[in-house]
């Protein structure tokens, strides 16, 4: 790992048109409604490191994975890879071959597969897309390799999706997603729709391809116990905004923000160490309509009368970072 970023984002934010259709808003003099899935959020990914990004379900961690890969075009904010803006339309073929460098593996490997192709064909797909080989013998000695490399067999890729179990499946979308030879990959909650010990097979694999390919991995996940496992870095998101970031060590040991505090008291105490736990209390806001200032005041047992009125900033003490008007004041 190098402290050279690879990935760059600043001031990223995302919006959804969720409006009524445009004749019910004129009958019903109803306003157009914007769903805020990505507010403002900025971090940097280094060469060689594993960054997770955790969170509650609907805090904007995998709309934030579509908008680093390209499915998502960014409403505001700058995305940089190696240098280059790949969120500017004016960097239209540069990005292109930009974007050849990073892969995304998903969360569901019931539904990313395609079940009519053999799997030798979902493998070779990306090398064909990207004509990085011609010869058919060629491919087919890629897709065997490749295969190998994540636990199968060679004669695996004569077989369908169906004929695998889920933890093969993900093996599969490993695969496919190394076909394209990336630097960088965005694992979407890869682990998320297996059993514990299938997740313990995928992320010893993917720590030891890390290893063996000098990979960078963007990793996903709303599972602390995965996340402890694989980070070197750990971002916490909660209502699409960023509000801690810190060396994995570091959040485990002395998390700052209130919220990162309840969601590791939330963690089963295995050891039984009779240590106060504060319960996660309360439900997260509507997205379309959230609470003025600190969008999570309403579940904060610190909050004051700023943290009602004022929106914190991501403020930075060392390598650690974080948005809470509390932990700035030093009142926890």
């Amino acid at each position: 790992m190098t402290n050279e970023p690879l990935l760059r984002l600043e001031d990223v934010g995302r919006d959804f048109d969720v409006s009524r259709p445009w004749l019910n808003r004129v009958l019903e003099h109803a306003p157009r409604q914007l769903l805020q899935a990505v507010d403002s959020v900025s971090f940097d990914v280094r060469k060689g490191e594993t960054l997770a990004l955790v969170g509650e379900s609907g805090c904007g961690k995998s709309t934030l994975a579509r908008l680093i890969v390209g499915l998502y075009a960014p409403s505001r904010g700058r995305i940089e890879f190696d240098g280059v803006d790949i969120s500017d339309p004016a960097t239209g073929a540069q990005t292109t071959q930009i974007r050849r460098r990073m892969q995304m593996i998903f969360q569901d490997p019931y539904a990313s597969l395609n079940p009519r192709w053999r799997v030798r064909d979902i493998v070779a797909e990306p090398i064909l897309v990207l004509g990085l080989l011609k010869n058919k013998d060629q491919i087919d000695g890629r897709v065997a390799e490749l295969l190998t490399q994540v636990g199968l067999t060679p004669d695996d890729g004569q077989k369908y999706p169906h004929e695998f179990s889920g933890g093969q499946r993900q093996r599969i979308s490993i695969a496919r997603a190394l076909s394209g030879s990336p630097e960088f990959l965005v694992c979407d909650e890869p682990t998320s729709a297996l059993d514990v010990s299938v997740q313990a097979q995928i992320l010893n694999l993917m720590s030891d391809l890390q290893a063996q390919l000098g990979l960078t991995y963007l990793f996903i996940s709303h599972n602390l116990a995965v996340v402890s496992h694989v980070a070197d870095r750990i971002g916490v998101m909660y209502l699409g905004r960023l509000v801690e970031l810190a060396n994995a060590k570091d959040l485990f040991a002395n998390p700052r923000h209130p919220y990162t505090r309840m969601l590791l008291d939330a963690v089963p105490d295995l050891e039984m160490s009779g240590r106060q736990r504060t319960p996660v209390a309360g439900e997260v806001p509507n997205p379309l309509s959230p609470p003025p200032g600190c969008t999570f005041h309403p579940r904060c047992p610190h909050a004051n009368e700023r943290c009602r009125a004022e929106k914190p900033p991501l403020v930075w003490r060392g390598e650690t970072a974080s948005a809470c008007h509390a932990v700035e004041e030093n009142r926890i």
